[in-house]
């Protein structure tokens, strides 16, 4: 798509999350911490795919994907257990992204893709109006917002979504690798606008995106899907280590 950027290669990330710190919690905040997760998840795949070989020169570096890595990452033995649910919650963040697409489907009936070149529009809502649709299909197994926010303090907790959204990016402007910068700001905003979307009630005719918010929210779904798709490549690699792939297994087929 025309909005992507050149994605991440190589960088440190902050630790991931525990999921048994999150089941004393109540929903909201457990469903921020799962979406954050698996954020995480999706950019330690794309880590393990593109993965500096070693022993080529400097100048000139490759990349592939590295099984090693991947099972450091996410194997139950080297992640104290937490490492499938951290890639559950990819699935859960994927979702829910998807989910804030589908919903603004009159939105995008109405709008219009501007790249400078008349094709390129047609084709990106050609594609944006066949994923939708495609998407609506299994409407089922999508995020289901409406179970968030009902309780007497759903103002106080949509207004700490907010801020604990803004304290990440902010966070982020002390990174000192400005390709990590620029991919986790854009990946949070995508998912601060699918939030957005998501508890801004049913009017979503009279809803309206800046630009930034549409190329932030599509970039994200971008990256966390093609997370997804690489999982099956990790499992073709090799399938030694039996409780790890078992449980790609379970995911990808569920």
């Amino acid at each position: 798509m025309v909005f992507l950027f050149r994605p991440e290669i190589h960088s440190s990330v902050m630790l991931p999350f525990e999921s048994s710190l999150v089941q004393g919690m109540c929903l909201e905040k457990r469903a921020f911490f799962r979406i954050l997760s698996g954020m995480h998840s999706s950019i330690n795949i794309h880590l393990s795919a593109l993965y500096r070989v070693s022993g080529k020169s400097t100048s000139s570096p490759e990349f592939g994907p590295n099984l090693n890595e991947f099972v450091r990452r996410f194997d139950t033995a080297t992640t104290n257990g937490q490492g499938p649910s951290w890639l559950k919650n990819l699935y859960f963040a994927y979702l829910l992204v998807l989910r804030a697409i589908t919903k603004m489907e009159i939105y995008w009936i109405g709008h219009h893709f501007y790249t400078g070149n008349s094709k390129d529009d047609a084709i990106i809502y050609d594609k944006v109006i066949q994923i939708v649709r495609a998407a609506k299909d299994c409407s089922n197994s999508l995020f289901d917002e409406t179970m968030l926010f009902t309780g007497n303090t759903s103002y106080q907790l949509k207004e700490a979504f907010r801020a604990h959204f803004r304290n990440i990016t902010r966070i982020m402007d002390c990174v000192g690798c400005s390709k990590c910068k620029l991919w986790g700001k854009l990946q949070v905003h995508g998912i601060g606008t699918a939030l957005k979307i998501l508890f801004s009630g049913k009017k979503s005719t009279k809803f309206t995106l800046r630009r930034r918010e549409v190329v932030a929210l599509f970039n994200v779904l971008g990256r966390f899907s093609s997370s997804i798709h690489l999982l099956p490549n990790f499992r073709n690699l090799e399938v030694r280590h039996t409780n790890l792939f078992q449980t790609l297994m379970c995911i990808i087929h569920a």
